[in-house]
This record gives C-alpha cells, sequence and structure tokens, in this order.
C-alpha cells in the first residue's frame, strides 16, 4: 500500500520539482498514472480470471506477489540512486497494476474453498481487517520512511512481498471446481463475462462500486492536498492516506464480532451515500484534523459497502465461476481506482483540486441513488443467503471433486 502512496507522491514531486509542472499540470499527471495502472488491469483481466479457475490458486497469487517484490526493488534501488524519472515511475506504475491484477481474483476465490459458506461472512470481516490495518500502518510508515530515507520504503515492500508469496504457498492445493472438461480458453472467459452480465443482481454490485468510487474517489488529490492545500508533507500524507483505513479497520472489526445480516442491500446502498458526503466534507475542509475525521468517516462508510458486496458476490457465485466473477469486481473496483484517479486529475485540471473532490462526492450519490432504481434486487436484497442464484446454477454449487 505504501508503494502506490508514494509513487504517487514522487511523480507529483518530481513533476513539480524537476520538470517544472504547475499545480495543475501536476494533479492531471497524477491522473494519467493512474491510467498507466489501469491499463493492464484492463487488458488481463480475463486472463487472470482463467487462470483462477483453472491453476492451483496459490501459484497465481504467489507468482504474482513476486512481480510485484520485482517492482519494489527496481523503485528502491532508482530511488536510492537518484535515477528515478517520470518515464521510470510510469512503467513500474503499469507492472505494479499487471501483477496486482492477478492476485485479485486468485485470492478471493480461496476464501470460500476454505471456510464454511455460513462463516464466509465473518471470514471476509477478518480479511478486511487485516488488510485495513496494512493499510493504515503502511502508508503512515511509508511516509515517515521516506523523510529519513526515500529507497527505504521500497526495500521493506520488496522484502514483505517474498514474506506473502511464501505464506500463500502454505495453504493446502486449490483449484476450482469443474462439473466438465474444461473449454477452450478463451470460451472460458467469455463464460465468464456472459455469466455477470446476465445475473442482474451481480452486475448492480459490482457496477455499483465501479461508477460511485470512481466519481468519489478522494485519495488521487491526497498529494496536492498534502503538499499545496493543507501543507502537511510526506508524514502528513502518510497519515491522510492511512485515516479511511481506521475508519475501515474498526468497523470491519465490528462486524467480525457482530456481522450484519438483515436489510445488507438497504444498508450497502445508504454507506455509499454516507461515503459520497464524507467526500464532499473532505474536498471542503482546511483544516487538518477535520480532513482526517471526514477521511476515517468515508473509509468506514466504504468499508460496509465492500463488505456487503463482497459476501453478496461470493455467495451468489459458483465456484467454478468465482476466479472469472472476481476477476470482473476486481476490474470494476481497480477502474473506480485507478480511473478515478484520471477523473480526478482531469477534473482537477479543470475544477481544482478541492473542485474536482466535491464534484465527485456529489456524483457517488447520485449515481446510488439510480442504481437503487436500475437494480432493484439491490434493494431487495435482504440476507446474504443466495437467493438471487437461479436454480440451475445454484444446483452446481454443490461439493464436487475437483478435476486438475
Amino acid at each position: 500500500m505504501s508503494m502506490v502512496v508514494l509513487i504517487g507522491y514522487q511523480a507529483y514531486d518530481i513533476a513539480r520539482s524537476d520538470y517544472g509542472f504547475s499545480r495543475s499540470e501536476g494533479a492531471f499527471l497524477l491522473g494519467l498514472l493512474g491510467l498507466a495502472q489501469f491499463v493492464p488491469l484492463l487488458l488481463l483481466t480475463p486472463v487472470a480470471g482463467w487462470a483462477a479457475d483453472r491453476f492451483d490458486r496459490r501459484i497465481v497469487a504467489g507468482f504474482a506477489n513476486l512481480v510485484d517484490c520485482t517492482v519494489a526493488a527496481v523503485l528502491a534501488f532508482l530511488t536510492w540512486s537518484d535515477g528515478l524519472t517520470l518515464p521510470a515511475l510510469f512503467t513500474l506504475a503499469a507492472m505494479h497494476g499487471a501483477a496486482r491484477v492477478f492476485v485479485g481474483p486468485a485470492m478471493s476465490a480461496i476464501a470460500p474453498n476454505i471456510v464454511p459458506e455460513n462463516l464466509l461472512p465473518r471470514a471476509i470481516a477478518l480479511s478486511s481487517i487485516a488488510w485495513q490495518i496494512a493499510s493504515v500502518i503502511g502508508p503512515a510508515a511509508g511516509g515517515f520512511l521516506f523523510a529519513e530515507a526515500q529507497w527505504s520504503p521500497h526495500a521493506i515492500s520488496a522484502i514483505l512481498l517474498v514474506g506473502s508469496a511464501v505464506l500463500i504457498n502454505t495453504v493446502r492445493p486449490i483449484r476450482a471446481e469443474q462439473d466438465a472438461a474444461p473449454a477452450h480458453p478463451l470460451r472460458q472467459m467469455i463464460e465468464g463475462a456472459q455469466f455477470t452480465w446476465r445475473q442482474k443482481f451481480l452486475l448492480g454490485c459490482i457496477t455499483l462500486d465501479l461508477f460511485a468510487v470512481l466519481l468519489g474517489g478522494a485519495t488521487a488529490m491526497l498529494p496536492v492536498f498534502a503538499r499545496d492545500i493543507l501543507a502537511v508533507g510526506p508524514q502528513g500524507l502518510g497519515i491522510m492516506r492511512g485515516a479511511p483505513a481506521v475508519g475501515a479497520s474498526l468497523v470491519a472489526l465490528w462486524m467480525a464480532w457482530r456481522p450484519l445480516e438483515h436489510n445488507v442491500g438497504p444498508k450497502m446502498l445508504w454507506a455509499v451515500v454516507v461515503f459520497g458526503m464524507a467526500t464532499i466534507a473532505f474536498g471542503l475542509s482546511r483544516n487538518f484534523t477535520l480532513s482526517l475525521a471526514m477521511l476515517v468517516l468515508l473509509g468506514a462508510a466504504d468499508m460496509i459497502s465492500v463488505f456487503i458486496r463482497s459476501s453478496l458476490v461470493q455467495l451468489n457465485t459458483p465456484d467454478r465461476m468465482r476466479g472469472r466473477v472476481s476477476s470482473i469486481s476486481g476490474l470494476a473496483i481497480s477502474a473506480s481506482n485507478e480511473l478515478g484517479e484520471m477523473q480526478s486529475g482531469l477534473a482537477a485540471a479543470v475544477l481544482g483540486a478541492t473542485g474536482a473532490v466535491v464534484f465527485g462526492g456529489a456524483g457517488a450519490v447520485v449515481v446510488t441513488a439510480l442504481w437503487a432504481w436500475m437494480f432493484p434486487q439491490l434493494r431487495q436484497a435482504r440476507t446474504f443467503a443466495p437467493e438471487f442464484l437461479p436454480d440451475s446454477i445454484e444446483s452446481k454449487t454443490a461439493p464436487k471433486e475437483t478435476v486438475p
């Protein structure tokens, strides 16, 4: 997590200091950096989903982590040797995006294979706690380490990614359930897209995040707020970047103890509305403490939405399709993040950083209202049970002997 944050800060700082970019030009550059991470995601998502459904999911995730480790190591070396340039940062950002697209589907599909269905929501909450704790510690620690030795956070990221790959390999071998001989890889990729498109409930869940967070994401502008608006520097950037994870961690901890069970669809929609309103308040704030509070609030609201959506998508998808559906869901999440950064950069070039964040927050609220009307299944979801899965598909989710 700290690697992503620092790539953005380094790109913005180099653009302003070495290339003489203005504040608006630097903000636009951050949008282009998000696009550089998204293009590999867009191109490789079908392949990543197919790989997660065809091969051992541990191996897919572990290999992708090792690729990401290489990115971190190169970043550390170039930063240490003072050889970092904008082209190098864009190339490494693209490689990071390519590695991440394979991690997401494989890791998301593993959980339902090793956790009983009735415990899956709690497992997702516990997993979210671990992720959010890392999101708090990573950016904050990265900011302070960067201030002391700019190469050190990237070097530590490389070491941790190696450890992650080793730990993933300790899980028992996991392959998707197959009810027939595997079809041609291209055909399997198309089947995953067709399944998601036809299941309107899944489509609504996935695209809600895509469009709401695409508009409402404020993280791309954090370097601008840290350097030029709130004037808190890289340390303040690390704290701000970790603030949403504080709110998310607290909510995830509560839901691991007292998981949501009723009216989950309406709660998901209202959580996105709160996310948008908190984003607006952050954009308007000029007080560092208030800005942190709004980031904590939007992180908490986003965690509720993510928790509900992840549980609904996993439990309403047959195992043989989980890798491909997870890859499409991951693409939507990444599109909301990376394209959201692009949208924020473009909007900031016209409206300024404050205007871009406020406009995005308002857009998230409008999108939520539209999705509640366009996908009534989201309002009708009362529990996490796979009530929207057609009988013909649901019958195929019963445990079967896996085939290599």
